[in-house]
């Protein structure tokens, strides 16, 4: 055994426990803040790191890009086509807010936060895979991340208030089931670990977020059709909980202090990019002929899983998911060579 492996069992099981309470009281990314809570406060307390195996981030890093292709194979492809110029449109607006935030951002903070930092914690969508790629790009995982889960946990709580205003006794309760086989997990821990390497060795780009993304998709087209494709909730679980304890593991006071220091510059960005996505709601009901409920859900800047239940209680149509899943390839495309963006927004500056 490693010196310090001992703690895991501490660990683990608490921020399980921890996990599942905040999962009762219908806290979002529960499982994810019970983790970054558990080893944060490990972090903070004795003043070292923790670090996760690099074989379990993985593996976890790979489950959460299956999770964000599940969405891909559950909509037809025709769907996707008919809504593409609307999802092109709110994705715009979206965007480029976010862009421009994390830009500014890095502008008013050149020595501490990187323009892959800024622009990255501003992304709007994608949460779990943003935070993960910002490893990989050499930005400041630890901000990013808080960043990034602090916006869905503020659209979160706020996005059910809002659409209850809009549709005040017309939700019903629906619950969320999970009907893989038993063999799905064999299927989905080899895509976890290993498309990522395949996509290296297939020179395929961004590697760690489109060789799952694919190997999911492509693993859908191949199965029977009344298979349903998605890794059981217990392996979603433990891929949260890996991310929240590589973030909160690593966390440090003066990280918490700098956090801290930024929070009325994220929520005046969080206000300005639900007002501009609640603005480009308002050309799609004409332009779709939908609700203002369904518009607003689609626009939604993040917190996919709780606005899909939402959509779900109030019968939203087709264009909630389609728009959604739309403006998360353009993030995950986005982010995904988001080196090489920001290098020809240099180019074009000079």
């Amino acid at each position: 055994m490693r010196p310090h492996s001992w703690r895991w069992f501490l660990l683990a099981p608490a921020s399980v426990a921890l996990g599942w309470a905040l999962d009762a009281v219908g806290l979002p990314a529960a499982w994810i803040i019970g983790a970054i809570v558990v080893a944060g406060t490990w972090s903070l307390s004795t003043g070292e790191q923790l670090n996760v195996h690099p074989l379990f981030y993985r593996f976890g890093r790979g489950i959460i890009m299956t999770l964000a292709a599940v969405p891909l194979t559950q909509i037809p492809a025709a769907d996707l086509l008919h809504f593409l110029l609307p999802g092109l449109f709110v994705t715009a607006f979206t965007v480029t807010v976010g862009v421009a935030g994390g830009v500014l951002l890095s502008r008013a903070q050149p020595r501490h936060i990187s323009p892959e930092t800024g622009v990255l914690s501003m992304l709007p969508g994608g949460a779990s895979v943003v935070s993960t790629l910002a490893i990989d790009f050499g930005a400041n995982f630890r901000y990013v991340m808080l960043t990034q889960y602090l916006r869905v946990l503020v659209l979160s709580l706020t996005l059910p208030v809002i659409v209850h205003l809009f549709m005040s006794g017309q939700l019903h309760e629906e619950g969320l089931s999970n009907d893989s086989p038993w063999w799905m997990l064999l299927v989905f821990a080899a895509i976890a670990l290993g498309a990522e390497p395949v996509a290296r060795k297939l020179r395929v780009p961004a590697a760690t977020a489109l060789g799952p993304l694919l190997a999911t998709v492509l693993a859908a087209a191949l199965l029977p059709d009344d298979v349903e494709v998605a890794p059981p909730a217990y392996l979603a679980i433990v891929a949260f909980l890996s991310i929240g304890w590589v973030c909160g593991g690593s966390l440090q006071r003066d990280t918490l202090a700098f956090f801290a220091k930024q929070l009325p510059a994220t929520f005046a960005f969080l206000g300005a990019l639900m007002a501009v996505c609640a603005l480009s709601a308002w050309p799609l009901t004409g332009w779709l002929d939908i609700s203002y409920f369904e518009a607003y859900l689609a626009t939604s800047p993040g917190a996919l899983e709780t606005v899909l239940a939402l959509s779900a209680e109030g019968s939203a149509g087709a264009e909630v998911v389609a728009i959604q899943i739309i403006r998360l390839l353009a993030v995950l495309l986005l982010a995904s060579w988001l080196p090489q963006v920001l290098h020809g927004v240099r180019k074009l500056r000079r």
